[in-house]
């Protein structure tokens, strides 16, 4: 009885319910909505007016789509975890060069680091 102290039986969940996020989790989920914001003002930003509005629209769509294809805890196709990994650093990229481009590159690195740790850890969770 002295082998294991400090472990508690946890229930099973209910049929349907998920566990609990975990902080790695919600930053990765964060550093996405940051990622697909930061499209957006490129977009809207970046280009003359009847550009903007396609870019500014079809930027975080595009990306949106190709994180719900290949990313998402639903994904549409079922791929290698690496080529998840892959395409997740793609969009992170994106975001960071538009940063870049706008002549925000600190904002852009800062987002670069802080996106591919979650990134990394939210991978290893899932691997382990």
């Amino acid at each position: 009885m002295t082998d294991t102290p400090n472990v508690r039986a946890q229930a099973p969940l209910a049929p349907g319910m998920r566990p609990r996020p975990s902080g790695v989790e919600i930053g990765s989920v964060i550093c996405g909505l940051f990622a697909f914001i930061t499209l957006a003002i490129w977009g809207f930003t970046a280009w003359p007016f009847p550009w903007s509005i396609v870019a500014g629209i079809g930027a975080p769509v595009l990306a949106i789509a190709v994180w719900a294809l290949f990313v998402s805890p639903r994904a549409v196709l079922a791929v290698h975890p690496f080529v998840r990994a892959i395409v997740e650093l793609f969009v992170y990229a994106a975001a960071t060069v538009a940063w870049w481009s706008m002549g925000q590159a600190l904002i852009g690195l800062v987002f670069a680091i802080v996106a591919v740790t979650f990134g990394a850890l939210n991978g290893r969770r899932r691997l382990a």
